[in-house]
């Protein structure tokens, strides 16, 4: 399946947002993801189905100011 990840176009084999987190080395705090503009709680990662074609952006928080 395609999906746009930060404006980039990946394939991916994740059927659900825990399994691409997963496959992009995601740390496990300290990120957002919104898929196709909607923010998705990090405990609806593993039921949140992916659809071909999603826009998925990824958000990391930095430290400083």
């Amino acid at each position: 399946m395609k999906l746009k990840v930060n404006d980039q176009e990946v394939e991916t084999g994740a059927i659900n947002l825990l399994e691409l987190s997963q496959e992009l080395e995601l740390p496990s705090a300290g990120v957002a993801v919104a898929v196709n503009q909607r923010m998705i709680p990090r405990t609806e990662w593993k039921t949140f189905t992916l659809n071909d074609g999603d826009n998925i952006l990824i958000i990391k928080a930095v430290c400083g100011g």
